[in-house]
């Protein structure tokens, strides 16, 4: 339904909850792309999906998955019309800001051991300090072993952070725009403060290279080829007194990814072949070899082709992708009763009131926006006023207030049918966001009336 508060559709709110609580713990869990295609293929083979590479021919119902470089998941269900007739997809996004440790990140400076940082995606720098902080990543050694790192989750951990200068000297910091309160070379993560030896030169950070090795079997020179991320610590939790919300880190846009992950995970047969692929990078631009950019989605539909019996399936891919739909599931920014005057109200996204379509985003005069057809918007209309889902339009802020992208160009460049499809969300991009817990159960709804509808 349109424009309505979805919590009244529930006299029994406990579907809803429910849902929450196995959200919590998916977000909870999934702090990087990594752990989150992890957890995802944990789930996938739960429901009897395999691994697609181990798949010499496919029929209606098989059920698939294919991982890319630890940061990728595309999953499958086999419909019962020909691939290339087309394919519904849900596409999110698995990474979400946060900061990165520098190839060469320790240091010591008056008996403090640092790890220098580079940040990742777009940050209000000031939000990251003060706060307890985790430590999630691998190590990649010279003899092709790799080894887990997670510092700050168990609660028995210690947890890491990033100081902040004491308000009685702050007077000349308090002067400063926000962008530059805290300079992006000061998110530095402190690690310690023991020495190893007395006299002992950079003696703070030898310790903490022994602790590290001890735990790891690590040398300092290893993480040249490590991938660590510093993210808030700690399990995401309800917010609000009446539990309304879940406040926790990287709803943007794991909320998506987790909601179209069940919706595939939830169903069974399908006429036309369903899918949910989650992509990496889409904050730095979606590039590389696991952003949205990489033929690594094009390169998994040629080879469902394929083990289909296709003789061309490269071709065939191409003609998949035209007569395909898309919702690029990402997250919208919710109104804030707090910071109303950047939005236009009547475009809004609201907590309460259901998934969200963004018709177009982008910047200024809709620079790098998808533009969704309005025939293709009509069809989704009816898809989800079919299953009763609450549904809700919005538009990213007011003209030229600022501005967003997703995925949904990328997949529109193949003549694709795409339109933005997701939850609103207060915080974005901070180590705290928020979601109402009946928006995130809408768009699962919402998001399984998609597969299955004709």
């Amino acid at each position: 339904m349109y424009r309505k508060n979805a919590w009244n559709k529930y006299e029994d709110k406990t579907p809803v909850m429910e849902f929450g609580e196995a959200y919590k713990q998916f977000i909870s869990y999934g702090k990087t792309e990594r752990l989150v295609v992890k957890e995802a293929v944990a789930l996938l083979k739960e429901k009897g999906f395999v691994d697609g590479e181990d798949v010499a021919s496919i029929k209606p119902g098989d059920k698939l998955y294919f991982v890319n470089r630890n940061k990728n998941v595309a999953a499958f269900i086999i419909g019962k019309k020909p691939i290339g007739e087309g394919i519904r997809i849900l596409g999110a996004h698995i990474d979400s800001p946060r900061l990165d440790w520098k190839e060469h990140p320790f240091y010591e400076d008056h008996d403090f051991a640092y790890a220098d940082t580079h940040y990742y995606g777009g940050v209000k720098k000031y939000q990251w300090v003060t706060i307890p902080l985790a430590l999630h990543g691998v190590i990649c050694k010279k003899d092709g072993s790799t080894v887990e790192v997670n510092i700050g989750e168990d609660p028995s951990d210690p947890v890491v952070g990033i100081t902040d200068l004491l308000i009685h000297l702050a007077q000349d910091q308090l002067q400063k725009p926000g962008a530059k309160i805290i300079e992006g070379e000061a998110l530095d993560v402190s690690l310690g403060s023991i020495p190893l030896a007395e006299g002992e030169k950079d003696a703070v950070k030898a310790n903490i290279l022994k602790i590290l090795k001890e735990k790891y079997g690590v040398e300092e020179e290893d993480f040249l080829s490590a991938e660590i991320e510093v993210t808030p610590a700690g399990p995401a939790r309800d917010y609000g007194l009446d539990r309304s919300m879940v406040a926790g880190y990287g709803h943007d846009d794991r909320v998506c990814a987790y909601t179209s992950l069940r919706a595939v995970l939830d169903t069974e047969e399908v006429e036309t072949t369903a899918c949910c692929i989650l992509v990496d990078k889409e904050e730095v631009g979606s590039i590389g070899a696991t952003g949205a950019q990489s033929l690594f989605f094009e390169n998994v539909v040629a080879k469902l082709l394929q083990k289909a019996g296709d003789p061309h399936p490269v071709f065939a891919t191409r003609m998949c992708f035209e007569n395909s739909k898309m919702l690029s599931s990402d997250v919208s920014a919710g109104y804030d009763p707090l910071y109303a005057g950047v939005n236009d109200p009547k475009n809004a996204a609201y907590f309460g009131q259901g998934i969200v379509f963004n018709k177009y985003l982008g910047r200024g005069g809709k620079g790098g926006s998808n533009d969704a057809n309005p025939e293709y918007y009509a069809w989704i209309r009816n898809v989800v006023d079919s299953a009763n889902v609450n549904w809700q339009n919005a538009e990213l802020g007011k003209v030229d207030q600022g501005g967003g992208g997703t995925i949904a160009y990328i997949l529109g460049n193949y003549n694709m049918n795409v339109i933005d499809a997701g939850i609103p969300v207060h915080n974005m991009h901070a180590p705290m966001e928020i979601v109402s817990k009946v928006d995130v159960y809408e768009a699962y709804l919402g998001y399984k009336a998609f597969l299955q509808a004709e």
